[in-house]
């Protein structure tokens, strides 16, 4: 060993050229930082002063250490390490249920492909949901949450009903943190049904694609009316009766809105929610079949997401708190070691592991995309069903394994060397759609190019840190 490698050892991260200027440098915790091309030269041929300021920084963050404290350093890394991968730990915490493939809108970008009003067999029954029910609460995490989703949900009320009353009277054994959301598009609430979410505590999340125009535009009732004057009807009934606001929305990005965000976030605005979650097209269902009137490339929507953003900045440092919710999860994890839950943001994927779906019929897939992939004839990802096989078997089996095995960012040709691993995520069922392998190939997946983009907007703003913008962001993940 040479005099000038014993003055300290660089520990392991990865990098990328940010600009012309500047090299960007990540470690396994999420550390980050950003080294002029000049200084990343001498980092790496061990010629950092180690009393300059730039070796402190790289120091605290891990990035660098003196052979002395090696030890020390290694446990600080570990211990936040740690606690990224908490959720291995809190092992399936989201169970979502579909209630019934029912519904009364008929959208374009559908996912699941739902069906009319009147085919009944497309609902869960009392005694397939009180099953369900049964291996939610086998599940080891404390935490649990229980989401209703469709088709549209609400049409096969009473099984809702009887679920969150069996849940309540079993949660009196287990005493889990226990929640209940309602994916619902608000048209069939009434006062009872009202009634029945307030004195259960029960979140709803609904969709809203902008304004009367744009909403109305994908989002279509079977019957032809409206659908953005009925939803404006009840969201009002529903906020009315409502002893807190516990209504949420979720808005997605198709041809038509993609190049007016600005009109869907002030729609947002208008209508009194207090953020927005910008959200891509997804290739599934009704969208797959209509992407050629409805999509756009991968690259638009950066650009799009990066107009829209700023936008809301604007909004906020004009004194309006109104949160771009995908940007604060991001944030979330590149500021901070603490875990966000998000299934699709997790080393291993949190397919199965951190989330876990229940068809209609008691078929169990590890993401509402393995289900939606389903609908579309490929039920690759079918993990067992509620009537025919154990817990165990179902969540220790085959599936589970793989994508686990096949999901690891540090194994994974492409991220194992990325900048962005230690923030981003899998995908395995997207990538064996459009790979028929759950690996994937990163350089033609639209999921890795959507965050490298976006990963790429926010750590800009992180380096110029520009202190409007940096007090709206800690705003954002502080709430």
């Amino acid at each position: 060993m040479n005099e000038n490698k014993s003055k300290y050892i660089v520990m392991p991260f990865n990098f990328k050229l940010f600009d012309n200027e500047h090299v960007l440098l990540v470690n396994d915790a999420g550390d980050y930082y950003f080294l002029k091309t000049s200084d990343f030269d001498n980092l790496i041929n061990y010629k950092l002063d180690k009393r300059s300021a730039i070796y402190q920084d790289l120091n605290s963050r891990q990035l660098v250490s003196d052979y002395n404290d090696i030890d020390l350093s290694i446990e600080l890394l570990s211990t936040k390490y740690r606690s990224i991968k908490s959720f291995l730990r809190n092992f399936t915490s989201l169970h979502m249920m579909v209630i019934t493939l029912r519904c009364n809108h008929k959208c374009r970008y559908c996912q699941v492909t739902s069906e009319v009003e009147e085919a009944y067999k497309y609902d869960m029954s009392p005694e397939t949901a009180r099953r369900v029910v049964d291996y939610i609460f086998y599940s080891p995490s404390h935490n649990i949450k229980i989401e209703f989703q469709g088709g549209e949900p609400l049409l096969n009320w009473s099984t809702i009903v009887s679920t969150v009353d069996y849940a309540e009277v079993l949660n009196k054994k287990y005493k889990k943190n226990l929640e209940f959301v309602i994916c619902t598009n608000l048209t069939l609430l009434d006062e009872e049904k009202i009634n029945f979410i307030n004195n259960h505590n029960i979140a709803i999340s609904t969709s809203l694609d902008g304004n009367k125009f744009l909403h109305d535009k994908n989002r279509i009732l079977r019957n032809g009316k409206s659908s953005y004057d009925l939803f404006i009807e009840k969201l009002e009934l529903a906020r009315k009766m409502l002893t807190r606001n516990r209504i949420s929305a979720l808005m997605t990005t198709t041809i038509d809105n993609i190049d007016k965000l600005n009109i869907v976030i002030d729609e947002y605005i208008k209508l009194g929610f207090d953020g927005i979650f910008l959200r891509a097209l997804n290739p599934y269902g009704l969208a797959s079949k209509y992407v050629n009137d409805i999509g756009y490339p991968i690259e638009k929507f950066i650009s799009a997401f990066e107009e829209a953003l700023n936008y809301i900045i604007e909004i906020n440092i004009k004194g309006k708190r109104f949160i771009e919710y995908y940007t604060a999860l991001l944030l979330k994890r590149i500021l901070t070691p603490f875990g966000t839950g998000f299934v699709d943001l997790q080393s291993p994927s949190g397919a199965g592991i951190a989330g876990v779906i229940y068809d209609f019929n008691g078929d169990i897939y590890p993401a509402d995309e393995a289900r939606m992939l389903a609908r579309m004839g490929d039920k690759h990802f079918l993990m067992g069903n509620v009537f025919k096989d154990n817990y165990i078997d179902i969540f220790n089996g085959e599936v589970i394994s793989d994508i686990v095995k096949k999901s690891c960012l540090d194994a994974m040709p492409g991220c194992a060397t990325c900048v962005y691993k230690t923030y981003c995520g899998a995908d395995p069922i997207r990538n064996y759609l459009e790979t028929k392998d759950i690996v994937g190939h990163r350089p033609s997946s639209n999921f890795c190019k959507k965050h490298m983009g976006l990963f790429d907007i926010i750590l800009n703003k992180l380096k110029n840190n520009k202190e409007e913008e940096m007090n709206v962001f800690w705003s954002w993940i502080s709430y």
